[in-house]
């Protein structure tokens, strides 16, 4: 199986699959949500859309060679999400799905944050603020190299109150790393509350616009948006960012907006009714 760019007439290519992809990935979180640790809910449910834009119609990589010399890079900056990212690369092929239900045991290789144990991930993630400097990284050696590729990183909106997030800004920019698109999942929430009540981001478009960075921002629900936008690459000279305008807790309704649905360990009669709210709204 090869998960390379699609190319085609469609701007968005199978938009069915996306969804049921997508889908598939969202009931695969909160089956994780309901293991023995539970797991970060409501940010992995608002990534996954944008997750599954990248690996099914984006990203140049092979499921089977995970570590092909010339795939794209992808970075999971927000290392708490990783149900979402574990759930999309099992469902494009990188290792069985089965393997899902060994979430968070100690035995198993699929941990509550990323590790390179796991095909297709390229760092251990998770302490907010340093995924978008290891793209930066990345990028660089790729351009100086000569090597045609692009890199990922997608970002939680909480860690970019973290400094060592815009000293990365401020270096793609300098070193014009014009094959990096970074991703904010901006749901507005982090585990304390509000992102603005903690510390306001916003104008957060035109903070990385003043940064040098090319800034577009969209819905990161909407597959018609997300799969254009991320195919493009930036303009010369430049990386990209998407503010991608996301729920927390998507696709489960009484779980989205909520800030309890940061971290959740789910009973069976909770998992039954999220996994039911969730397939009435598909």
């Amino acid at each position: 199986m090869s998960v390379e760019a699609l190319a085609g007439p469609s701007p968005v290519g199978d938009l069915v699959g996306l969804h049921r992809t997508a889908l598939a990935v969202r009931e695969h979180v909160l089956s994780m949500g309901a293991g023995a640790v539970g797991t970060h809910i409501g940010g992995s449910l608002s990534a996954v859309d944008i997750l599954v834009a990248l690996y099914r119609e984006v990203l140049r990589v092979r499921p089977e060679e995970p570590d092909w010399p010339d795939r794209d890079n992808f970075i999971l900056s927000k290392g708490h999400a990783s149900a979402a990212l574990y759930a999309t690369l099992a469902e494009c092929g990188f290792f069985p799905v089965e393997e899902l239900g060994t979430y968070g045991r100690s035995a198993g290789r699929l941990m509550a944050h990323p590790t390179p144990a796991v095909p297709g991930v390229e760092f251990a993630t998770g302490s907010l603020g340093h995924g978008l400097a290891l793209g930066v990284g990345l990028a660089l050696a790729a351009k100086r190299a000569s090597k045609d590729k692009r890199v990922f990183v997608l970002l939680g909106d909480g860690e970019l109150q973290e400094g060592s997030v815009w000293e990365a800004v401020m270096a793609a920019a300098h070193f014009e790393l014009d094959n990096l698109t970074a991703i904010v999942d901006r749901n507005r929430l982090q585990i304390s509350g509000s992102t603005e009540d903690r510390m306001g981001l916003e104008p957060l478009a035109d903070k990385w616009r003043a940064f040098g960075w090319q800034t577009s921002e969209l819905d990161g629900h909407d597959f018609g948006q997300l799969v254009p936008a991320l195919r493009t690459p930036p303009s010369a000279g430049s990386p990209a960012v998407l503010v991608a305008d996301t729920v927390k807790g998507r696709g489960v309704r009484h779980l989205q907006h909520r800030k309890q649905s940061h971290f959740a360990k789910l009973g069976p009669e909770a998992y039954e009714r999220a996994v039911t709210a969730l397939r009435a709204a598909a």
